[in-house]
């Protein structure tokens, strides 16, 4: 039998049917039953039950490697697949049945289906099933929601059970021997009267000995259908020996039987049969049978036959005499189903569809007349004979035709896109990739691997390849285990890092190259994917004859094949009977030319067109390292001379012996060269035929003009929603823009090639200058259309981010968007891409969608015209109204930020950008409508948005750089002011605020403020700061058009004004950076005085709490005209900060006036440190502490050593009682000592105070200071009084202590005369009483004296801090020694009139 194959559809996977989570539900048993060990089930099966208008549909599921389980989906053609499905465990392994109906008895409501299953062992169930959701927590299903029945204790001789079949409230059984029992499960309780029945031949008292003789009169019953007919149930029962028996259930009478080995062959086993629909016409019911020839077990056929039926006076059911076989060649049946007027065939290996025998008659003269190759005139007599009165003649003519001749529909799998993408169809393919890499990119090895990767792991992320259950089988192939949940959670960028560090673990560990690590990869999960999708069984609406599969783990529809998919997958031969492609040439000549031609640009394809089609789309989607035109031009180059690649190269990237490098270089070259010779031979027979290029070119512009997306005028206003109809039409418009980008790709290369080679194949200037400048940009401008269709259809949206409290905010709104707000929810999944956000905005088809309403699954026509729909809307908007796809472009990167997808818009936009430039090569890429200013304005946006969002540093300021670049180009760009302003707020991105602005330079200025306050809300220091000073230069010549163009200011501002608030942000934004340089040139360019004072407390406060207040001391910041002001906040600041605060702004103040020269003011600021060090201990209870008090002496022997810089007659400060303001006294000296001849004593007298403190007086503080300094060393606290005697008592207290220097500096620097002396006797003379009263002299005698000398009084005066040991000051020898010491130094003084004298070694 002659069979026609012709590729009529292909599979599109359900997006998301792979990532089901299961609720597992025990199924209770009160029955012991025994299971013989050869009754488990050897094949997986499953079958979908519709049930419902609008239907739902419920897919069950057996595996024979868990025959225990059933799974149970439920399915809406209006809803997204099911992300959890049911999963029964029942006692024993379960018979490869079931049944599920929808539940007419009591309670119907709360358990809406009832399911029919059948153990091995023999125990029938009927579970009552509610909604899914309702099972969430349960773990075992409750008694009372099942009926188990043994149906053994009912079958005669305890024959073996070989088929079961269900219907409503009725289980139907067949035995071994041939019996048939009906149980009314669910209908009648098992203890009454007429709940079982045995289905005879005979009725009556014949029964008796039917019975006795039924085992020789029919075999083994070995499949079981039910079938209603107008109201009425028939059982359809085969029997091994071909007998065919028909039951009505309500008589339980036969009423038909017939052996089906006349009709078929004599001897077959038959083994399954289907019983399609009736007919309503013609009263034909349609029959397959299913049967295997005893000569060979592998040959299996599938007999159609038709039925008729004639319920007029009685039932009375007949065969029809003719019969139409099927043999199947190879693979082995698993499922059929009779559908309309097709019967639908699912092998282990394919799908494919027959005309039923009803249709036969068209399809012989169709095939008869394409058999004899006669002329249309004869073509239409012979149809004309045949819908004539030569019906009959006709048929006897060619009787062999209606027999011999099959028509066959078939079915591309997935399993071919998989294989195709994953390049398991050669070995060879993924080392070209690499390959051809090295050969177009110049660059290191670094760059090419990540890029060869990225392709691998884009091919492989794919949705419809990318698999849950493959992957994680495939990962733990690789010792990398992760839970099935942990697998679902992670996003899209977290799944390529986990895949690409395991491939680089392969490459380090291995020593391999990374395409081989690749290869394995992808060998293990294709592998892993055809087992965790093999199979199972046909999902069929009838209704609306839509075809699908069930697999096991994964659902998926099929779809119709577009024209040029039948061309590029099926056969070039099979363009005349294409009319969508026919009726754009005018001859036949036209239709040989464009056979010739596709049958050259396909062999053509096949030697680079797959791998190199790769390269160049990743290169448009990635930041590119070359130019999509010089990726053609060395591709064009490969194939003219071979790989580029040296052979230390390759033998670094890839792996292998070095002769096998040698090998496929020169089984390449000679590839290379028979494609040259053949090529050049195709082009000279397409030219003869021809006569002229010209012809050529312009077959292949019509060509490629059908390659342009079909633009549809869109009605309807109905919103589209994510549903499982929409997820096979976004799936769909990848494969249709796949098919078209790659054959765009194709004539683009063989285009360039045909350009390259145009000297030898006789191409005038003319086909040249027509090529390069008409076809090729119409092929650019296709490729670019269907690459953005492409890249919505594959990309996953972005994650869902943590909104601000802003944005939050604004999302508190009542309004009728509670479909989107859900659709929100949705964006984290990995599984959703791009394209079905635009599914909330898609409105509209050009076509009468009544007849597959969403509510139940496209059949395989209107898939296709849904698709073209959405690929129109996406393309040319929702009438049609956009004239190129580049405006189209904006609007839809704007649906894309309104749902936060920035990094997809941007790339949108990129993609455009690039795509103009081509475009735009001799004249200027500005439009005049202001659209590349609303692009760039729109991509400015984008990668504004993206910073806030986990960027490495490198990124978030290339993203800052970049998007303060698209900001200044919108802003500049022809039409911008009314473009941008006429942005709605509806948009998503951030509104202007303003409009009205005509004036170039008014606008400029406000939308630079726009934008520096853009960046200020995502706290972009650095852009803000570009924008203000931007802004600042617009400022004069703005308001001066504004004046003369008697523009009205509404704000009223002045240029001051304007000013001062664009320096203080400029001056906040420099801080914010630390550019304290800038923020302080901002503050002192700001002509507004009290915003640039206010800058400048800001600035100190500033300087202050990041620690580098010390610039000011530096010279890095002139301070001219802000010193005072800067010395003003500095002490406004000192006063009220915490006097231990780091840094101390005391001393920062002394260091500023140092720096000034200021000498006065720098002691005056380090005696307030100590007068403050003082109070603030007093207050704290901590007067002694050491560390406060060497603090106060260092402050003081500063203040000193300041005043010693200034002239005597100045050299003084004022007193902190005399003082209202630390800045309100003006010190003439800010220089070094002056002469005195430069002075006036009166004047110096007149400008001294009352109460002013010279050095003398801070002098004797910081001896006191001392004095209670070392006092504190020995623990001995002491505050100098003021009171009479109290400098005595201080010298009698040092004296106690030991501290004999300390003592005499007191009495020397406070007592005079008389008073002196006295005070000497007195100290003498207690340290004579001490030397009494110690009688044990010490055994330590320091070898130095003690006195203190003058240089030592002078050092202690002039501010260096005394220092001294806690131990006792004596003698070596003894106190006696100490204190002769003393007097003697005492008596000399007087004698010689020093205060004074050298300490001798030796002891008097």
């Amino acid at each position: 039998m002659g069979t026609h194959w012709t590729l009529t559809g292909k599979e599109v996977p359900i997006i998301g049917s792979d990532a089901v989570r299961w609720t597992d539900l025990s199924v209770p048993s009160s029955l012991n039953t025994t299971v013989d060990g050869g009754a488990a089930i050897t094949d997986d099966c499953a079958s979908c039950s519709v049930i419902g208008d609008p239907p739902t549909y419920l897919i069950w599921r057996i595996h024979k490697a868990q025959p225990q389980t059933l799974e149970l989906l439920e399915l809406t053609a209006s809803k997204e697949f099911p992300r959890v499905g049911l999963r029964f465990t029942f006692p024993n392994a379960l018979y490869p049945f079931a049944f599920i109906c929808k539940n007419e008895i009591t309670g119907s409501s709360r358990f809406p289906y009832l399911l029919y299953v059948l153990t091995v062992s023999g125990v029938a169930y009927l579970l009552r099933i509610r909604n899914v959701s309702a099972y969430a927590s349960c773990s075992i299903l409750p008694v009372d929601e099942l009926i188990e029945l043994n149906v053994r204790d009912y079958v005669p001789n305890n024959a073996a059970i070989t088929a079961v079949t269900a219907t409503a409230r009725c289980l139907v059984i067949g035995t071994a021997d041939g019996s048939v029992l009906c149980f009314q499960l669910g209908g009648l309780d098992s203890s009454v009267p007429g709940f079982v029945h045995e289905l005879r031949d005979e009725a009556g008292i014949g029964r008796l000995w039917g019975l006795i003789s039924r085992g020789k009169m029919v075999g083994t019953v070995q499949d079981l259908v039910i079938s209603e007919l107008y109201g009425k149930k028939f059982v359809f029962a085969l029997h091994l020996d071909g007998t065919l028996r028909i039951w009505d259930l309500a008589s339980l009478s036969r009423v038909f039987s017939h052996n089906m080995c006349v009709m078929t062959m004599t001897g077959a086993n038959f083994l399954r049969l289907w019983v399609g629909q009736s007919d309503p016409n013609s009263n034909i019911i349609p029959l397959a049978i299913l049967y295997r020839h005893t000569s060979d077990e592998n040959l299996e056929t599938i007999s159609l036959h038709s039925i008729l039926f004639d319920f007029k006076d009685k039932t009375v059911f007949s065969l029809e005499p003719s019969v139409q076989n099927i043999p199947l060649e190879e693979g082995r049946c698993l499922d059929v189903k009779l559908v309309s007027d097709k019967i639908w065939i699912l092998k282990d290996n394919e799908l494919v569809s027959h005309l039923l025998a009803t249709n036969i008659d068209e399809l012989v003269l169709k095939r008869a007349t394409c058999a004899m190759q006669v002329t249309k005139e004869e073509s239409g007599l012979l149809w004309a004979c045949y819908r004539g009165s030569l019906t009959l003649l006709f048929k006897m003519v060619i009787p062999s035709l209606a027999r011999d001749w099959v028509e066959a529909f078939s079915y591309a799998l997935q399993e071919e896109f998989v294989a195709d993408q994953l390049f398991q169809n050669s070995e060879h393919l993924a080392d070209e990739i690499l390959r051809i890499t090295h050969s177009i990119f110049k660059s290191s090895k670094d760059d090419i691997l990540p890029f060869v990767s990225s392709i691998f792991l884009r091919r492989l992320l794919l949705p419809g390849v990318h698999h849950n259950a493959a992957l994680l089988a495939t990962l733990a192939e690789y010792n990398r285990h992760l839970g099935e949940s942990e697998l679902q959670t992670l996003t899209v960028d977290g799944l390529k890092k986990e895949i690409l560090s395991l491939i680089e673990h392969e490459v380090g560990s291995d020593k391999v190259s990374i395409v081989h690590c690749w290869k394995c990869f992808f060998a293990r999960y294709f592998h892993n994917w055809c087992k965790n999708n093999a199979l199972y069984g046909l999902l069929v609406d009838s209704s609306t004859v839509a075809v699908g599969l069930i697999r096991k783990k994964s659902v998926s529809l099929f779809r119709s094949l577009e024209d040029i998919e039948r061309i590029v997958e099926g056969s070039s031969e099979e363009v005349s009977e294409l009319t969508g492609i026919v009726d754009l040439f005018d001859d036949d000549i036209e239709c040989e030319i464009l056979i010739e031609l596709l049958k050259c640009v396909t062999s053509f394809s096949q030697q680079l067109g797959k791998t190199a089609s790769s390269i160049f789309y990743e290169s448009l989607l990635t930041a590119p390292m070359i130019s999509s035109e010089d990726i053609v031009h060395c591709i064009v180059k490969v194939l003219e001379t071979g790989y580029c690649i040296s052979g230390a190269v390759l033998r670094g990237s890839t792996s292998g012996d070095h002769t096998i490098f040698l090998q496929k270089e020169l089984t390449d070259h000679r590839s290379l060269r028979k494609l040259s010779v053949d090529m050049f031979l195709s082009l000279q027979g397409l030219y003869k035929k021809a006569s002229t290029w010209d012809k050529i070119l312009n077959v292949i512009e019509g060509l490629l003009k059908f390659l342009v997306p079909q633009k549809e005028m869109l009605k309807f206003d109905t919103e589209m929603s994510s549903n499982i109809n929409s997820s096979i039409m976004v799936h769909s418009s990848y494969q249709i823009a796949k098919v078209m980008f790659e054959s765009a790709w194709d004539f683009l290369l063989f285009l360039s090639y045909l350009v390259d080679i145009s000297g030898q194949v006789h191409l005038s200037p003319d086909d040249i200058t027509k090529i390069q400048l008409e076809l090729v940009p119409m092929l650019q401008e296709i490729i670019f259309e269907w690459l953005v269709i492409i890249f919505f259809a594959i990309t996953p949206v972005a994650p869902a981010v943590t909104e601000d409290f802003h944005s939050k905010l604004s999302s508190l709104q009542i309004d009728n968007n509670m479909g989107k707000q859900i659709w929100s929810e949705k964006f984290a999944r990995c599984d959703l891409t791009l394209a079905f956000i635009f599914l909330l905005n898609v409105r509209g088809s050009s076509i009468d969608h009544s007849h597959f309403s969403s509510e139940r699954f496209s059949n395989m026509p209107s898939s296709i015209n849904r698709m073209r729909d959405f690929i129109s809307w996406i393309i040319w908007g929702q009438d049609g109204g956009s004239s190129t796809f580049l405006s189209r472009s904006i609007d839809l990167a704007f649906i894309l930020f309104k749902h936060d997808q920035y990094c997809a818009a941007e790339q949108l936009l990129m993609m455009a950008e690039a795509h103009l430039l081509k475009e735009k090569t001799s004249q200027s890429v500005q439009d005049a409508d202001g659209g590349w200013c609303i692009r760039h304005h729109l991509l400015g946006c984008c990668l504004l948005a993206q910073v806030q969002y986990g960027l490495h540093a490198a990124q978030k300021d290339k993203k800052i750089s970049d998007a303060i670049r698209c900001f200044f180009r919108s802003a500049s760009g022809n039409g911008a002011s009314g473009a941008l302003q006429s942005l709605s707020v509806d948009v998503g991105i951030p509104h202007l605020g303003f409009s009205g602005c005509t004036l170039i330079v008014v606008w400029k200025l406000q939308y630079y403020q726009w934008a520096m306050q853009l960046f200020e809300r995502y706290n972009i220091s650095e852009g803000a700061c570009q924008f203000a000073l931007a802004a600042l230069e617009q400022v004069d010549e703005a308001l001066h058009m504004k004046e003369e163009k008697c523009v009205d200011n509404s704000a009223n501002e002045s240029v001051t004004t304007i000013k001062g608030r664009l320096w203080a942000n400029v001056f906040i934004f420099a801080l914010d950076l630390g550019r304290y340089y800038d923020a302080y040139c901002a503050i002192i360019s700001n002509p507004d005085e009290e915003s640039k004072y206010i800058c400048l407390r800001r600035f100190i406060i500033v300087l202050y709490e990041q620690g580098a207040i010390k610039i000011l001391c530096s010279n890095k910041l002139p301070l001219i005209g802000l010193v005072e002001k800067v010395e003003q906040e500095l002490a406004w600041k000192a006063e009220r900060s915490d006097i231990s605060a780091k840094p101390n702004l005391y001393k920062l103040l002394y260091a500023f006036q140092l720096h000034q020269h200021n000498w006065r003011r720098a002691a005056n600021y380090m005696y307030m440190y100590s007068a403050r060090l003082k109070t603030e201990a007093a207050l704290k209870d901590n007067q002694g502490s050491s560390m406060v008090l060497q603090e106060r002496l260092n402050a003081l022997s500063a203040a000193v050593n300041a005043l010693h810089l200034v002239h005597p007659a100045y050299a003084w400060i004022d007193s902190l009682t005399d003082r209202n303001s630390l800045t309100s006294e003006c010190y003439p000296s800010k220089k070094a000592k002056r002469t005195p001849e430069e002075y006036s004593d009166n004047e110096a007298e007149t400008q001294k105070g009352q109460f002013a403190i010279d050095i003398e007086k801070l002098e004797n503080e910081f001896v006191l200071t001392s004095a209670e300094y070392m006092l504190s060393l020995v623990n001995v606290k002491w505050t100098f009084s003021g009171k009479p005697g109290a400098l005595s008592d201080l010298a009698d207290l040092l004296v106690q202590n030991n501290l004999y220097d300390m003592a005499f500096t007191i009495l020397l620097r406070f007592f005079k005369g008389s008073g002196l002396k006295r005070e000497l006797e007195r100290v003498l003379s207690e340290m004579a009483i001490k030397c009494c009263l110690d009688k044990v002299e010490s055994t330590w005698i320091e070898e130095h004296g003690h006195l203190l000398t003058s240089s030592k009084l002078e050092m202690v005066v002039h501010g260096s801090p005394v220092t001294v040991p806690t131990a006792p000051q004596i003698d070596r020898n003894s106190r006696w020694a100490t204190l002769k010491l003393y007097i003697v130094c005492i008596f000399f003084s007087f004698t010689v009139g020093l205060k004074l004298i050298l300490l001798y070694d030796q002891p008097v």
